[in-house]
């Protein structure tokens, strides 16, 4: 998904955001996600089980899943967001998960970066993530590391945040 070569209505703040609620749903951790040329694949570990059987089998069986998100799906993700929030009645009140949040904040600092390929990977609420950065001398892998204390440091800056792109926020950035 090239998302900076095509439609200006898509950006990684909404994508993410999209893609984050969808997990959310789904309640998975120990999320991986990858950018692919069509879109993003996300892996992660879901619990599944059921509530019969021995003590055991209630607590149910973690297993490891893949998703595909194609442009497509993201777009319908994010024409749903869009339709759930102009709606003229009041909506019933929505609370956005960890990955809704968290997916928008990185998201937002993505656009910041204007990267041309993203991979992250986040453990027990803190990511890292890997861009690839067109520079002068070439393109480059460039590592930023978010810990849970910069996530929510970014989650409660929120409302300055949603001001004009112009200040990097959080995290630690190397090049690779």
């Amino acid at each position: 998904m090239r998302i900076y070569e095509g439609s200006p209505r898509q950006d990684f703040e909404e994508v993410f955001r999209s893609i984050g609620a969808f997990l959310d749903q789904r309640g998975m951790k120990d999320v991986l996600l990858l950018e692919a040329p069509d879109g993003f694949i996300v892996q992660g570990l879901v619990t599944t089980g059921s509530n019969t059987g021995t003590w055991s089998d209630s607590m149910g069986t973690v297993v490891k899943e893949t998703l595909t998100f194609l442009d497509d799906d993201i777009a319908r993700f994010m024409e749903e967001a869009v339709a759930r929030r102009d709606r003229p009645e009041p909506p019933p009140v929505h609370v956005a998960g960890f990955y809704e949040t968290a997916f928008r904040v990185l998201g937002r600092w993505l656009d910041q970066q204007k990267p041309r390929d993203v991979f992250f990977f986040e453990q027990e609420g803190a990511f890292v993530v890997r861009t690839l950065q067109a520079h002068q001398a070439g393109n480059r892998h460039e590592l930023a590391e978010f810990t849970r204390d910069d996530i929510a440091q970014m989650v409660s800056s929120g409302p300055r945040l949603r001001q004009p792109l112009d200040a990097p926020t959080g995290g630690s950035t190397t090049s690779a």
